[in-house]
């Protein structure tokens, strides 16, 4: 996928999710999310940083987490942050930052996209809401997550399942079948619990539980 096609689906799921934002009210603010211990005002907090954080951020942010994991000290991160925005700064930031091109120093272009298609999911699926991911966009997520699986904790899992996507020419990995919407796939090779009546396959058997 080319910078320009991938960038205009960035933009296009954070636009989304801020109209989706737009119309919550302070209960489903505060709902907790696919991401344990984040509410949606953690989640989409973090989803609208990504354009705003650069070298001078990163820096501050190492050494005020020295010796935490990468988990750990994103968690702290979120959550320092969120305290910081209301839900109107959050808003005002998607209105500001929506369409930057800008992503967090040592990362990928793919990282936002990611953030953005994943994390919105996060939010939608708890509150009983659906949002249906571009497959083109979903494949190109999945295949830089597959390479971040140390960081999502997923290695062990896709090294023992081949993922087939029945939606866009996408198949990757080795062992029994997971087969489904690639963004499914997407969700499970991050960590998520995907929809299982979406997917099939004799990998589904070696799924956590």
């Amino acid at each position: 996928m080319d910078s320009t096609t991938l960038w205009a689906h960035v933009h296009a799921e954070r636009a989304a999710l801020a109209a989706l934002l737009h119309d919550l009210d302070e209960a489903a603010w505060s709902h907790e999310t696919l991401c344990p211990g984040w509410t949606v005002h953690d989640v989409a907090t973090h989803v609208i940083a990504t354009p705003q954080t650069g070298w001078r951020e990163m820096g501050a942010m190492a050494a005020r987490n020295l010796g935490r994991s990468y988990h750990a000290m994103i968690f702290r991160e979120v959550k320092r942050l969120a305290a910081t925005r209301t839900h109107e700064q959050v808003l005002a930031d998607f209105a500001t930052y929506a369409t930057s091109t800008h992503h967090v120093p040592v990362t990928t272009s793919v990282e936002p996209l990611i953030d953005a298609l994943v994390h919105h999911q996060d939010i939608v699926r708890p509150l009983g809401r659906t949002r249906t991911m571009a497959p083109d966009a979903a494949a190109v997520a999945a295949e830089r997550v597959r390479r971040l699986a140390p960081l999502m904790g997923t290695s062990r899992l896709l090294r023992s399942i081949r993922l087939v996507a029945s939606d866009v020419d996408w198949t990757r990995g080795r062992g029994p079948d997971v087969r489904g919407p690639v963004q499914e796939l997407l969700m499970l090779a991050s960590g998520r619990r995907p929809d299982l009546t979406l997917l099939e396959g004799d990998g589904l058997a070696l799924l956590p539980r």
